[in-house]
């Protein structure tokens, strides 16, 4: 399985990547910095798993590449798990019903990533 991380932040991206890592359940873990570069990277190097999102980014926000996602039939067996700072109950209702998996609230916990990771996964 691969997962590919989307964060503006490389810290955030550095700790998401190393919690997920630690769980033992990807072959392979990509980064992207924007919505922009995660679409090509889904283009070019998917299929993925699973996707991490923020929601706050430069060039394309989270939301509108996960609108993106779920727009190419392709791309229907991805999972996305928005994890991000966007904690208004209206844009968390938004990005479910645009076809965001799970959404995990920063700060977080590793075992609280795992636990949500798992559920999306069934593993």
């Amino acid at each position: 399985m691969k997962a590919l991380v989307v964060d503006d932040s490389k810290s955030m991206r550095n700790i998401v990547k190393s919690a997920v890592s630690q769980m033992g359940l990807f072959d392979e873990i990509v980064e992207a910095e924007n919505g922009k570069v995660a679409l090509k990277k889904i283009e070019e190097e998917g299929p993925f798993s699973l996707v991490f999102l923020d929601w706050y980014m430069p060039e394309m926000e989270g939301y509108d590449c996960l609108v993106n996602i779920r727009k190419n039939p392709e791309w229907n067996e991805t999972k996305v798990m928005m994890v991000t700072t966007e904690n208004q109950q209206n844009n968390v209702i938004k990005a479910v019903m645009a076809g965001a998996n799970e959404y995990l609230m920063k700060p977080f916990t590793p075992e609280m990533l795992e636990e949500k990771v798992r559920m999306v996964l069934d593993a």
